[in-house]
C-alpha cells in the first residue's frame, strides 16, 4: 500500500520496535480481529463484501481504537488496482485534485484506484463534493474511517454512494481478550493484581488502542512485585473522559437517553445520565433548561408543580454554581422521574396548531369581537355576547370558534395525578353545556 507521497507506507519500512504496540499487535487478517462480530464471520457483511468484485465505496464509522484503521487496511489490500492511503487531516484541496486526476488517468488505461482516507469526516462539504464523479464514473474506490456520525458530517450526495459499516466498542471480555494476545506477544504476564486489571479493562472505556498503549507503559515501568489499583492511578490518570462532544452525536445520544429515562418514571436512570452528561463537561443551564422542558412535555398538568419545582432548580443553581448546584438538578430530575406523566397538554397544543394552520385566517366568531368604534357596533361586532360572570354558573356554554369551523376536542387529561381533576372538570362543562344547549331550543 502506498502512502499519499507514493512511498510505501509506515509499517512496512519503520524498525519494529519503534512502533506503538498497537500496532505492532495490528491483526493481518480479518479472522483476527477482536470484536465486532456483528460484521466479521461466515455470512457477515464484512465477509462477504470482500467476496465483492469489485469491492463497493464504504465508510467505517465507530468510536476509537475498535478497528476501523485495521479493516480498512485489510480491505484496501484485497483490491485490485491502486491503493493510496491518506488522513483527511494532512489532506488539501491541491492533493486531493491531484489523486483525482491520477486517478482518473489510470482509470482510461482500464485500471481502478482504491483510496483509503482516514478521519474522512475532517474534509469539508467542497472537499467531500470532489469525490462525487469520481465516484460515479468508477475511477474511485472510496474506503473511509470515522469517529463521527456520517449523517452529521458527510454530504448527502457522498453518503448515497458509499455504505456504512457500524463498528461497537469493545466489551469487557473482548478487552481481555486483548491483555492475553499482549501477554502472548511479550512473553509474560502483566504484572498486575486481579483488581488492577478489571481497573484497566474497565477504564479502557472499549477502546483497544488505549489499553494497548497503557500495557506498553506497564512493562517498560514494570518492577519486580505486582501493580496494584493506587499504582496504576499514580502512573496513569485515574479518571478516563467519556466520549462527548457538546454539539454532535454524543450530545444528542445523552440528552435522549436523560429525557427517555425521566419520562420512563426511572430515577436512577435518570440520574447516572445526568452524572454522565455533568462529567463529561456539559453546561449545567443546557440541563436545567431541559429539565424544565421535561415538566412541560411529559408530566404537564398530571403534576403541576413539577414546573415550579424544575424552575426553581434552575434559578436555585444559577445562584449557588457549580458544584453545589449540580444537586438541586438531580433533586428536580427526581421529583420528575417519579411525578405521574400526562402528554395530553403537550398532544393538545399540537393538534390545535395543526388545525390554526390548515384553517388559514378564519376570523372569531362577531359576538366575541370588541366594538370599540360604532360602524364596529354597526356591523355586529360584540352582538349577542354574554359575560360569563353575569350567569348564575358562571358559564354562559357560547362558542368561541370561528363560526365557518366545526368546535374541536383537543386535550383530552389522563386518569394520572392531578388531570384526574381536570377530566372530571372538563366532563362538568360538557355536562352543562348540553343542558343550557337544550334549554335555548
Amino acid at each position: 500500500m502506498k502512502n499519499l507521497f507514493g512511498s510505501d507506507t509506515i509499517e512496512n519500512s519503520v524498525d519494529d520496535s519503534l512502533r506503538p504496540l498497537a500496532d505492532r499487535l495490528r491483526p493481518n487478517k480479518l479472522e483476527d480481529i477482536i470484536g465486532q462480530k456483528e460484521l466479521i464471520g461466515d455470512n457477515k457483511p464484512l465477509n462477504n463484501l470482500l467476496k465483492s468484485k469489485p469491492l463497493p465505496s464504504i465508510i467505517l464509522w465507530g468510536p476509537p481504537g475498535v478497528g476501523k484503521t485495521t479493516i480498512a487496511k485489510l480491505l484496501a489490500k484485497t483490491a485490485d488496482g491502486d491503493v493510496i492511503e491518506t488522513s483527511a487531516v494532512f489532506t488539501n484541496t491541491a492533493e486531493l485534485r491531484k489523486i483525482f486526476k491520477t486517478a482518473h488517468e489510470h482509470w482510461k488505461s482500464g485500471q481502478s484506484t482504491t483510496l483509503f482516507v482516514d478521519e474522512i469526516h475532517r474534509f469539508n462539504k467542497t472537499q467531500q463534493d470532489g469525490f462525487l464523479p469520481y465516484l460515479e464514473e468508477g475511477s474511485i474506490r472510496l474506503i473511509g474511517s470515522t469517529t463521527e456520525n456520517p449523517s452529521f458530517e458527510l454530504n448527502p450526495a457522498l453518503l448515497s454512494r458509499v455504505r456504512v459499516l457500524i463498528l461497537q466498542r469493545l466489551s469487557f471480555a473482548e478487552l481481555e481478550e486483548m491483555i492475553i494476545r499482549s501477554e502472548d506477544y511479550f512473553g509474560c504476564p502483566l504484572p498486575l493484581t486481579k483488581n488492577a486489571r478489571d481497573w484497566l479493562v474497565e477504564n479502557s472505556d472499549g477502546d483497544g488502542r488505549n489499553l494497548l498503549n497503557r500495557i506498553e507503559q506497564i512493562m517498560v515501568h514494570q518492577s519486580n512485585k505486582e501493580m496494584d489499583v493506587d499504582s496504576l492511578h499514580e502512573l496513569f490518570s485515574s479518571h478516563r473522559g467519556n466520549a462527548y462532544d457538546k454539539s454532535r452525536e454524543w450530545h444528542y445520544n445523552l440528552i435522549s437517553a436523560l429525557h427517555k429515562s425521566v419520562r420512563g418514571s426511572d430515577p436512577d436512570a435518570s440520574l447516572y445520565w445526568l452524572a454522565r452528561m455533568l462529567d463529561a463537561g456539559e453546561d449545567p443551564h443546557y440541563l436545567a433548561r431541559r429539565i424544565t422542558r421535561m415538566a412541560i412535555e411529559d408530566i404537564g398538568l398530571a403534576d403541576p408543580d413539577a414546573l415550579s419545582i424544575s424552575l426553581r432548580a434552575w434559578q436555585t443553581y444559577e445562584r449557588l454554581g457549580s458544584p453545589e448546584g449540580e444537586l438541586v438538578l438531580a433533586e428536580a430530575l427526581i421529583y420528575l422521574a417519579l411525578a405521574p406523566k400526562s402528554n395530553a397538554s403537550y398532544s393538545a397544543y399540537k393538534m390545535a396548531l395543526s388545525d390554526a394552520r390548515k384553517s388559514g385566517s378564519l376570523s372569531p366568531p362577531k359576538h366575541i369581537l370588541n366594538a370599540p368604534t360604532q360602524l364596529m357596533k354597526e356591523t355586529g361586532y360584540g352582538k349577542g355576547y354574554q359575560y360569563d360572570h353575569d350567569h348564575p354558573l358562571g358559564f354562559s356554554g357560547q362558542n368561541y370558534f370561528p363560526e365557518t369551523m366545526k368546535p374541536a376536542h383537543y386535550y383530552h387529561p389522563v386518569e394520572r395525578g392531578f388531570e384526574r381533576t381536570l377530566t372530571k372538570r372538563l366532563q362538568y362543562f360538557k355536562n352543562l353545556r348540553q343542558k343550557l344547549s337544550q334549554h335555548t331550543k
